[in-house]
Order: C-alpha cells, then structure tokens, then sequence
C-alpha cells in the first residue's frame, strides 16, 4: 500500500486502460479528473482549442472543417458588373482628356445661354414666344424662374435696375454663383487655390425659403406685390 498512488478521497487510483476506444475526433477518450485526466490534459497540452481553431480558421477555411464559420461553406463573392462599351468609352475619354477639359466644357454651356439671351432678345418677344414656361402659359402664374432669362439679357447691358426687377434673387445670387465657377474651373484646370465659399446648409435652406416667398409674393393681387409680377 505504501507505493501506490492514492485518489483525494484515500483510494488506491485505477490502472490506466491501455486500450482506450477512440472518439468520433480520433482521439482516445480520458476522464476529466484524477490521474488519468492528468494524463489527458498532459498528451493535448499546446493544442488549441475548437474556439481558437475557429478564430485561426482564416477566410479560406473548407466548409465543415473544424475551424470554418459558415457550416455549408462561404457564400459566393459578389460578381460586379462588366460595364458596357458606351461606358468604356466614356470612361477612356475621361481618363485621357486634360484637366481644363471638363471646365471648358462647363464654359461652353454658360455661353451657349448667354449668346441665346443676347440674340434671342426676350425682353421683346411675346409672353407666350417658345420657348415658354409652361406654367405661366397653362395658369397665368409666374414660375420660380419666370423673369430669369431677361433679368441676365439686361445684366449683359449694364441695367441693374430693370434686371432687379425681373428678378432679383437670380441678381443676387449671380456673384457667388461666378466666384464659385471661376475658383472651380481654376483649381481644376490650372491648380489655383483661390479661397472658396463655403455654405452651411443652414444658408442654403435660408435661401431657399426666400426663393420660395418670393416665388408666391410675386404673384399676390395686391401692391406692392404686384410690382413682382413679370
């Protein structure tokens, strides 16, 4: 009795199987306590945990391996698109085409309005000449833009005033919206860094709800709104 091992309860501690059967895993099964759970413990120490084979599992883990997170396998990766040929060819246009290309185009369409303002004349041409705002010609009211094109044809002659009086938010809002495509077109094409305007959307909102008096004032029966009315 003196040289055998005892159990904490003063038991003489049972012989190893030294055939144990093997589980589902490959491994031979071993109780959790006691000598032979020491032995357990001693054969798998420095092999990682199912958790930690999970997290080491990595992306390309094979479906219904130990380690893989997704039990049928990773869904298939999202296939983009091929873009079309109209849209490779844009796009290789965009790519070639030098900088001052975009802001030369954005010039040409401000002077295409203002050449259709200055020989267009439409300060003399009928309320109801086309091209014509379909609101005014189907109501008789004044749109928001209404009075928009003649107040530009009398800036481009130099008669605030009048072009004030076609419509004012349009004269006011016309610097900034020239120092805003001059800093644009500038830093896009030559790299200026002249300081930009910058508008809380809580101007932006103000501005609107001006525009948006403004645009019912103007058609109001009664002085002085009626002064408004184009």
């Amino acid at each position: 009795m003196y040289g055998e091992r005892v159990t904490s309860v003063d038991r003489p501690a049972a012989a190893p199987d030294p055939h144990p059967e093997p589980d589902p895993h490959g491994h031979a099964q071993e109780p959790e306590s006691g000598p032979r759970g020491e032995a357990h413990a001693f054969a798998h120490a420095g092999q990682p945990s199912h958790a930690e084979a999970h997290a080491h599992a990595g992306p390309h883990a094979p479906a219904g391996a130990p380690g893989a997170p997704w039990p049928g396998g990773y869904p298939v990766a999202y296939q983009p698109v091929e873009a079309d040929r109209f849209t490779r060819m844009v796009m290789r246009l965009h790519a070639r085409a030098p900088r001052w290309a975009v802001p030369l185009a954005a010039l040409g369409c401000v002077g295409i309005g203002i050449a259709y303002a200055l020989i267009s004349d439409p300060t003399r041409s009928d309320p109801d000449a086309a091209p014509t705002c379909l609101l005014k010609l189907t109501t008789g009211l004044d749109c928001p833009g209404c009075g928009g094109t003649r107040a530009l044809w009398y800036v481009l002659h130099g008669d605030l005033p009048a072009a004030a009086r076609h419509h004012f938010l349009f004269i006011f809002a016309l610097p900034f919206l020239a120092w805003l495509f001059v800093a644009w077109a500038g830093n896009r094409a030559f790299g200026w860094k002249l300081p930009e305007l910058q508008f809380s959307p809580k101007v932006v909102g103000m501005f609107l709800a001006a525009w948006a008096v403004f645009s019912v004032a103007r058609n109001l029966p009664w002085a002085p709104f009626t002064s408004l009315y184009v």
